[in-house]
Parts: structure tokens; sequence; C-alpha cells
């Protein structure tokens, strides 16, 4: 007698975010990975080709010949077109099928079988539209934050890849109470109340909102803010610097982050500051030869306790006031989770 194996039902709505959601701007990686070969990646649940025409611009395509199945990426970059290396047939970066050497005339010619994606490059990184519409010809446009959309400020990336889900990344950055005791050796994170309390407070005219230690504010790592505005998720903090962090105001990080292979996040971070002129100058100086390491230093604590962290922690869990940002979060992402399967099974 056969005893029958239940596999538990899947979760609508974990299926949506476990590969990101659609409809939004993403960075995928920085411009260095593209350069003078096709690039593949596998990001937002898929895998896909990148590279860089005759004039530098990125195209990107989901990295499967609709021929047979073998990556584009193998393959001759021919301008605006890849040609796979199995067969030779040509993609253009819109998804259509130009050419199929070996039956020219066929009905693969002049089809558009391929997923296209639309991308911009921007401060060091290459971002990426993830449509629903496979063929969508063109996207709203990037809008980012005020440390990286203005003239004022000077910011540098940072790239990493973390061996966990991208949302224990989220929830990590929305967790400001963890610097006080993670970090409590920073040069920037030693001072603070240990024991504060929390408040959120809504974003005004935006989707958003800013998790903040009441009554500190400019003395450790005090806030997190989400924010959904320019067709982009992004996340922001600041750390105050001490008179030896050189000219500017507070040190600035914005942070968006992307689901890659499972269990495995791309995390950006752009270091930022508000400074100009000569002020510029020895402040970003000062960061690449002095202050650049100790910051890696902390990203790498978190790195450590959030890999260490089962799969399944978020499961297990004993919430108190200090984690009612990640509260909010989460249900802010299952609603729009759930927005998107409505508008799916509308359409």
């Amino acid at each position: 007698m056969h005893t029958a194996v239940l596999t538990p039902p899947v979760d609508p709505i974990e299926q949506v975010l476990s590969v990101g959601l659609k409809d939004l701007w993403y960075p995928i990686c920085p411009s260095g990975f593209v350069k003078d070969n096709p690039v593949s990646l596998r990001r937002l649940g898929y895998k896909i080709v990148l590279w860089r025409d005759a004039s530098g611009q990125v195209h990107a395509l989901e990295d499967h010949c609709p021929h047979r199945g073998a990556p584009l990426s193998l393959g001759v970059i021919l301008g605006d077109r890849m040609a796979c290396a199995y067969h030779g047939v040509e993609v253009r970066c819109d998804g259509t099928v130009m050419r199929v050497p070996g039956s020219p005339g066929c009905k693969l010619e002049g089809a558009r079988p391929t997923r296209r994606f639309l991308t911009e490059e921007r401060h060091g990184a290459i971002f990426l539209y993830n449509a629903t519409d496979p063929h969508l010809d063109s996207a709203p446009p990037l809008e980012l934050p005020e440390p990286l959309a203005s003239p004022e400020w000077s910011s540098f990336l940072c790239y990493v890849e973390w061996a966990c889900d991208y949302r224990y990344v989220m929830d990590n950055v929305m967790d400001p109470m963890h610097g006080v005791y993670l970090h409590k050796q920073s040069h920037t994170m030693s001072e603070g109340d240990a024991h504060a309390e929390f408040q959120i407070r809504d974003l005004p005219e935006i989707e958003g909102f800013v998790f903040e230690k009441k009554g500190q504010r400019d003395v450790n790592f005090d806030w997190t803010e989400w924010r959904e505005a320019g067709h982009i998720h992004t996340m922001r903090l600041e750390i105050p610097y001490p008179k030896t962090g050189g000219p500017g105001g507070n040190f600035t990080i914005v942070g968006s982050y992307v689901p890659a292979e499972k269990n495995v996040t791309g995390v950006f971070f752009w270091r930022c500051r508000k400074v100009s002129g000569w002020q510029r100058d020895t402040w970003r100086f000062l960061y690449k030869n002095r202050l650049e390491q100790r910051h890696w230093n902390v990203l790498e604590q978190d790195r450590v306790a959030i890999e260490a962290m089962e799969p399944n922690a978020n499961t297990r869990e004993f919430l108190y006031q200090h984690d009612l940002g990640i509260v909010r979060l989460r249900r802010r992402l299952k609603a729009l989770a759930q927005a998107q399967i409505d508008r799916s099974t509308t359409a």
C-alpha cells in the first residue's frame, strides 16, 4: 500500500513576492558587469542576457533562443540584436526574430516570441523594468529619490550579493534598532538609546512611510524610509558623521534590492553626502582612502547575521514594538502582490 505524499498548497502571494513585483524598475547589476561580451544573469525569476551595442547602449532579452532554447548569451552581438551560437538565429532587442539563416522565410522570421526588457543606466547601475507585458515598447520614467536625482549630492555605489531572500535584506534595513547592538563598535553607531520607542510617520503626497525613534534624531541609525515613487521602491536612512568624517551633512544611504537566483539577493546601496565644490572633492578622497572600508565592515556584519538565519526564520518570530516598521512593510508588499494578482485575473 502506497501512502500519498501531500504537498502544501502554493500561496499565490508568496509566488508573486518571491520573484519581485511587476511593473517596477529594479537595479539588476553594476554598469561594469556589461562590457564587450554578452552577460547572462538570473534576476526577477528570469534568465536575462544583457549586451551593449556599438554606441554603448545596454539591451536586454530573456536568455532563451526561440528556436531550440539555447542561451542567446553564448552568441554574437550584431549591434541591436543577438545571433544565437547554436543555429545563428538573430533576435532583435525588441524580441523580434530578424533572420533564420538555416531556413530563410520560415514562420519564425518576423515573429516576436522573445521577452524583451527595457533598461536605463544611472549612477553606476543598470536598471531594468520588470513589465507584465513581455513586449512592452516603452516604460514609465525612472525617477530616483533626491540624493541620487540632485546634483547637490555626491554618491558611491556599493553592490554585494547576499545568500538570502531579498525581503530579509529589506527587513534588516527597516530595523534601526539593530545598529545599536550589531554595529556598536562602529565609529558612526556607538551612540544612542538602546531602549528607544518607535513610531511610524506616513510620507506626504506619495506612498511610503518613515519608521523612526521617538525623540532621537541625528544620533545614530535613527530612522528608515520606505518610498514608492518614480516606479521604483527604495529605502533610505541617515547616519550622523563625527567631525572626522569630513565636510558635508549626514551620511545618507539609498538602497534598492533585486531577487536574483533562489535565496540570492542583489544588494544596491548608494552611499551619499550633500557636498559641493572643494568639499565634494575632499569628501570623495577621504571616503575612498579612509572611510569606505569601515562601511564595508558594517555591511559584512549584516551579511553574516542575515545569511546565518534559516530560510524560514520569519515563520518563527516573536515580534515586538521595535519591529512595527517590518510589520508595516510586509503588509504593504502583500497588498501590492494581491493587487497584481487581481489585475491579472481581470485582464
